[in-house]
C-alpha cells in the first residue's frame, strides 16, 4: 500500500529555495508546508495534472502521509484531502485503496510545484504570487444583476461641478463603461483629477477615463464586481485572429473594454515589451501572442526563437518546426550566444535585400519563394537575461534598432519593469508596450510611459500602447493548458501535410 509522496531532486531544490527566499522560513521549518501550498494552487486549475507527474527520478525526497496530511495526528487532515480530491476527480477515493489516493496527491503537489517553478523567481515576492494566484482569483456566484450606475453617476459629477450627459453604459467583462458627453472640453482635465473620489463615491474599484470617439465624449470606466466578471475565453477570440493575406503577424491578445476582440500586426509593431507583475497575466499574454502566430502560420513563413531562462513557461512549444533552433533556449549563456546568432543573420539579411532591390522582407516574400520567413524572437524574462548576461542587451538594442526591414521581431517580457532592464536605447526602439498590473506608477512609466497600470485590475486586465497609439484598456485572453497543446499538436499536424 502507498503510504509516501515521492519528489524528484528538482522539485527539492525547489522547495528548499521557497523556504528560503520565498517563506523565509528559519531553518529547520518543516518541508511539507510548502507541498500543502502546492496542493493548494493545483487545486484551483480546471484541469487534472498529467499523469507524467507520476514520473520521477528516484533522486528526490519523500513525504509520509503522517507529515503531509497529519495522518494518525493531532491535528488530522487526511479525510479533507481526500474529500477536495474526490470532489476534484469526481471519484470516490474513501472507498478506494490509499494507492490512488496518494497517486493524485503526489500528482496535484509535484504540479503545483510546477506551476511555481514557472510564474516564481528568487528575487521575486512569493506573497504576492500566493495572493494572486489563491485570493485574488475567488469568484462566487453572482446572486444579482450588475447595477446600473446611471444616475448615481450624474448625482457624483455634479457634486465635483461635472457638467455631462451619460448617452449609454455598455457591460463589457470587467467594466461598466459609461459613454458621457462633457458640457465643454475643460472639463475633462477636471473629470481626470476626481477619479479617486468617484470610485469612494461609488464605491467601486479604480475608476479610469479614457476618450471617446466623439467630440467632448470621455468614456467613464467602472470596474464590476469580481464575482460577475466574464472570462475571455481563447474559444471568443480565435476566429479574429487575422490570417497573412490582411496582416503579416497577425495576433489577438484579448478584447476591449466592450468585449471586442482587437487583432493586431506585430510587424507594425514592430518590437513589443509585455511587463507586468507576479500573477498578472504576463506569460499568458505571450502565448496568446505565439498561439495567434501558430494559428495562422507554417514554418515555411514564421520561425520562432524562444528564450527561456526560467525553464519552463515556454516548454510546451519544444518540437515545433517553428522554432529557431531545436528547442527553446533555456540556458542563459546559450541565449546570449543565439542572440548575436541572430543578428548576424539580420545583417546577412540585409545584404540579401539590397542585393535583390528591396526595402524590406514583406517585399522579398511578394516577389518570390525564396525569401526567408518572418523571424519572431521572444525573451520570456528579460530581468533574468539581463542580470546574469548583460553583453545580451548589445545584440538585442541592434536587433531593436534594424531588425523590421528585415523581418525580425522582438517581443520582450518582464516582471521587473526598471531602467536597468528597460535601458534608453530598448525604449528608443520597441514602441509597442502592454503594461499588466505593477505594483508603483514608477513601473507603468517605465512600461508605457505614464502611470495607470499599478490601477490594473489583474488576472490580464492590461494597457495597450500600440506604435504611437494613446494606451487602449484590455482585457487579455485565458488560454489553458489543454488550449495551448491543442494549437501546438494542430501546428504540428498542418506541418506534416
Amino acid at each position: 500500500m502507498a503510504s509516501k509522496v515521492f519528489t524528484s531532486r528538482d522539485d527539492e531544490t525547489l522547495v528548499r529555495s521557497i523556504q528560503q527566499h520565498g517563506l523565509l522560513a528559519p531553518k529547520g521549518d518543516p518541508k511539507w508546508k510548502v507541498l500543502r501550498i502546492a496542493l493548494a494552487l493545483s487545486l484551483r486549475l480546471p484541469e487534472a495534472p498529467a499523469e507524467t507527474f507520476d514520473d520521477y527520478p528516484k533522486d528526490g525526497g519523500e513525504y509520509a502521509l503522517p507529515q503531509l496530511c497529519g495522518d494518525g495526528q493531532e491535528e488530522d487532515y487526511t479525510d479533507a484531502f481526500r474529500a477536495l480530491l474526490s470532489v476534484y476527480h469526481d471519484t470516490d477515493l474513501f472507498s478506494t485503496t490509499d494507492d490512488q489516493f496518494v497517486r493524485l496527491l503526489q500528482r496535484h503537489i509535484r504540479r503545483g510545484l510546477h506551476e511555481i517553478d514557472r510564474s516564481w523567481a528568487i528575487g521575486h515576492d512569493f506573497h504576492e504570487l500566493l495572493y494572486q494566484e489563491l485570493f485574488s482569483k475567488r469568484q462566487q456566484e453572482a446572486d444579482h444583476p450588475i447595477e446600473d450606475l446611471t444616475q448615481k453617476l450624474l448625482t457624483s459629477l455634479r457634486q465635483f461641478n461635472i457638467r455631462a450627459e451619460i448617452k449609454r453604459m455598455v457591460d463589457g467583462p470587467r467594466l461598466q463603461s459609461y459613454e458621457a458627453i462633457l458640457a465643454d472640453a475643460g472639463q475633462l482635465r477636471l473629470l481626470q483629477k476626481r477619479t479617486e473620489e468617484l470610485a469612494f463615491d461609488l464605491a467601486c474599484g479604480p475608476v479610469s477615463i479614457s476618450i471617446g470617439q466623439e467630440p467632448r465624449q470621455a468614456d467613464i470606466l467602472i470596474p464590476k464586481p469580481r464575482n460577475t466578471w466574464k472570462t475571455v475565453t481563447w474559444e471568443s477570440v480565435q476566429a479574429a485572429i487575422p490570417d497573412d493575406k490582411n496582416m503579416r503577424l497577425g495576433i489577438v491578445l484579448g478584447v476591449n473594454t466592450l468585449g471586442i476582440p482587437i487583432p493586431l500586426d506585430l510587424a507594425d509593431a514592430p518590437h513589443l515589451l509585455v511587463g507586468g507583475t507576479t500573477g498578472s497575466g504576463k506569460s499568458i499574454c505571450l502565448h496568446a501572442l505565439l498561439c495567434s502566430l501558430l494559428s495562422r502560420h507554417k514554418s515555411n513563413s514564421l520561425r520562432l526563437c524562444l528564450i527561456d531562462p526560467k525553464r519552463t513557461e515556454l516548454s510546451e512549444y519544444e518540437g515545433l518546426p517553428h522554432l529557431h533552433g531545436e528547442a527553446p533556449v533555456q540556458d542563459v549563456s546559450l541565449a546570449a550566444s543565439t542572440l548575436d546568432k541572430i543578428a548576424k543573420e539580420m545583417e546577412q539579411r540585409e545584404t540579401q535585400l539590397v542585393q535583390r532591390g528591396f526595402k524590406q522582407l514583406m517585399e522579398w516574400r511578394a516577389s518570390s519563394d525564396d525569401a526567408p520567413p518572418y523571424l519572431v524572437v521572444v525573451v520570456e524574462e528579460l530581468a533574468d537575461l539581463l542580470l546574469q548576461h548583460p553583453e545580451a542587451e548589445s545584440p538585442l538594442i541592434r536587433l531593436a534598432q534594424k531588425g523590421r526591414a528585415s523581418g525580425i521581431h522582438l517581443v520582450l517580457a518582464t516582471q521587473r519593469p526598471d531602467s536597468a532592464t528597460f535601458s534608453g536605447l530598448l525604449r528608443s526602439n520597441v514602441p509597442s508596450r502592454v503594461a499588466l498590473t505593477v505594483q508603483k506608477a514608477s513601473e507603468s512609466r517605465i512600461i508605457i510611459d505614464e502611470t495607470g497600470a499599478e490601477l490594473l485590475l489583474g488576472r490580464g486586465d492590461m494597457l495597450l500602447k500600440f506604435f504611437g497609439n494613446f494606451p487602449c484598456r484590455m482585457h487579455g485572453t485565458l488560454l489553458t493548458s489543454t488550449d495551448i497543446r491543442s494549437i501546438v499538436a494542430t501546428a504540428k499536424h498542418h506541418e506534416g501535410k
